[in-house]
């Protein structure tokens, strides 16, 4: 018997292909545009779960914001502003903004409740070098492609999402040690001590609906549940199909 949040804090992937047994892979394939994923990219099949579908680095970066930010889905821009030669605004950029103008995503405990998810990936899991600034409101994931031919990681705080992908043009092996975790996590670390030098940590609330069992997590630590969903002494059964009560 494993955890989800352990599962996904040790890469165990079995844990996800159920969670997606459980779910159905057409109603992930339409649930993942919520963060910006193109349906097309992403074939409604068990293989979703491990990464199969094809993204780029700016929207892995839009899709982890929605975590990051407390469920609202923002979208990119590249350019800000346009002046004429005298610095006159000539057309200005009106970016959604979490909380006032963008669309909400996703309940805000589910991003809470991820995102403590990934803190958990950093402190305890396959990102633990991350550690190394000693912030606290770290979170992330990383990524490992078949053969080691892509290696990823995106973190984030509240203030400030980044990835990072290291893999050639034309798809190749990076050897043994092509992992997220060694490839591309510390390209990742180097950029976020810089960038949130000055940043002060955020320690995000509880959202009004989540249950707090303290001492029920990794080490020690919180674990969290919508306050619909708890209940005391669930029988676990999983069955040969996947199917895994939400507890598991």
């Amino acid at each position: 018997m494993i955890s989800m949040r352990r599962a996904l804090t040790l890469s165990k992937n079995l844990v996800s292909v159920r969670v997606l047994m459980a779910v159905g892979t057409d109603y992930a394939q339409q649930y993942i545009q919520r963060f910006g994923f193109s349906p097309k990219q992403h074939p409604a099949y068990l293989t979703m779960a491990l990464g199969a579908g094809a993204v780029t680095p700016l929207q892995m970066v839009e899709g982890y914001s929605v975590f990051a930010n407390g469920g609202y889905r923002v979208k990119a821009y590249f350019i800000d502003r346009i002046e004429d030669p005298s610095g006159h605004v000539l057309a200005k950029t009106a970016p959604s903004v979490a909380g006032q103008s963008a669309p909400q995503a996703i309940d805000p405990r589910n991003a809470f409740i991820m995102t403590s998810m990934m803190k958990d990936v950093v402190r305890y899991g396959t990102a633990n070098k991350a550690m190394s600034p000693g912030r606290m409101d770290l979170a992330g994931k990383t990524g490992t492609t078949s053969d080691f031919k892509d290696a990823w990681f995106v973190g984030f705080n509240p203030a400030l999402v980044a990835a990072t992908w290291v893999g050639f043009d034309k798809p190749r092996t990076l050897g043994r040690y092509g992992y997220g975790g060694t490839a591309a996590l510390p390209i990742w670390m180097n950029y976020m001590a810089n960038a949130l030098k000055h940043v002060p940590e955020v320690d995000l609330p509880v959202p009004s609906g989540v249950v707090v069992k303290a001492g029920a997590g990794l080490h020690g630590g919180d674990e969290y549940f919508y306050e619909e969903f708890q209940k005391t002494n669930p029988d676990l059964q999983i069955d040969n199909h996947g199917v895994v009560p939400w507890w598991a």
